[in-house]
């Protein structure tokens, strides 16, 4: 049976700065709004389209942007899904289907704060997605920018191989489904529903991780544990930074006044907004304890060297006696008792062993140890 070795995996933690994870720090925290980032055009562009109504549904899978142009003025309720974005594809879109250059550059806009803006007869929803990777143990995330007009929902997508529609597209093709009865705003909620839904996933695998550090932490306490906590705040940040601005988007959608928006789909995203508000609860209950376990983290590293000392005391106190005996004894002084006895020698063995002892049993009788 042969056995594959991934000595990296384990190499990495010879070299301090790789255990405490100081590069994803440097990933964490390099956003800078002033600046004007240059996004990589993306090498596949998908496009897909539902179009549909309560009786029908058409499923297409196109080549370019420009062949969903056709279905902005559609009598159904249309979905154009665009996975991967391109300057050129984002702009043709945008222009048919009347977006404000500003929402454009939201979407093309890299590392942007989840935010809800109505401009020129569309609302717009931009967040993020958020995947947990196993192998790297990190929280991952993925921007989408939603647009709601009449009749219709555009989605802009940067990765063009994993989302967390895929529900959505099992409702479209079930006849009797709700989605297929409602309107283009009751898609939108769809969408952020399954979005806000799949946060929980994510929190899940989070906190199995805590519940295993914790247990690690109380078992035993070194730099790796350290290590662990730290990446696992930063995680945590991650995590925040993606889901308290989201409660702001759905309470914007609800308070909205806009045609778009039907009074009768208000209650659902009351739903979503009830559902955020409790991940951001749950996520400030991680960061309480995660705190508390850094706590307890010190906590066992001063009782640990408390052992230690006391430990070290002990001996201390031992050895005390039979350090006096010997010295007193070990003075050059021609007339010093039991000098030339033939038994002094057994003496002053026997109390330097006698001594100790008596020791450990008044330690132990006082309760020291």
């Amino acid at each position: 049976m042969s056995v594959k070795l991934n000595p990296e995996k384990y190499l990495r933690y010879l070299y301090l700065p790789a255990l405490f994870g100081t590069e994803r720090t440097k990933e964490i925290l390099s956003v800078n709004p002033t600046i004007i980032p240059q996004r990589a055009e993306a090498q596949e562009v998908i496009v897909c389209v539902y179009n549909y109504d309560a009786d029908h549904i058409e499923e297409k899978k196109l080549s370019c942007v420009q062949d969903a142009f056709k279905y902005k003025d559609s009598n159904r309720i249309t979905w154009i899904n665009v996975d991967g974005l391109r300057k050129a594809d984002v702009e043709a879109m945008s222009n048919q289907f009347g977006i404000h250059p500003l929402l454009i550059e939201d979407i093309l806009s890299i590392n942007q704060r989840p935010k809800m803006d109505e401009v020129e007869g569309v609302l717009f929803c931009l967040l993020n997605m958020l995947y947990y990777n196993d192998e790297k143990q990190t929280v991952e995330q993925e921007q989408i920018s939603i647009v709601l007009g009449k009749n219709y929902v555009l989605s802009f997508q940067e990765d063009a191989n994993r989302d967390v529609f895929n529900p959505l597209r099992d409702r479209l093709k079930m006849a009797n489904s709700k989605a297929r009865q409602r309107t283009a705003d009751y898609l939108c909620y769809t969408m952020l529903d399954l979005i806000v839904d799949n946060y929980y996933i994510v929190m899940e695998k989070l906190g199995e991780r805590i519940e295993s550090l914790e247990e690690e932490v109380i078992r035993k306490s070194d730099k790796r544990s350290l290590a662990k906590i730290n990446q696992l705040r930063k995680e945590l940040i991650v995590l925040k930074r993606n889901t308290v601005p989201v409660r702001d988007l759905i309470g914007n959608i609800i308070r909205s006044e806009s045609d778009l928006l039907d009074d009768r789909n208000t209650k659902y995203y009351k739903d979503i907004y009830d559902h955020i508000v409790q991940a951001i609860d749950l996520g400030e209950n991680y960061r309480d304890i995660m705190v508390s376990m850094q706590d307890l983290y010190v906590s066992n590293v001063n009782l640990r060297l408390n052992e230690v000392m006391k430990v070290m005391a002990i001996v201390t106190c031992l050895l005390a006696p039979a350090t006096v005996i010997g010295g007193i004894f070990g003075m050059n002084f021609d007339d010093i008792p039991y000098l030339h006895n033939t038994y002094g020698f057994w003496i002053a063995v026997g109390l330097m062993l006698f001594i100790p002892v008596w020791m450990i049993w008044m330690f132990r009788k006082k309760g020291w140890f």
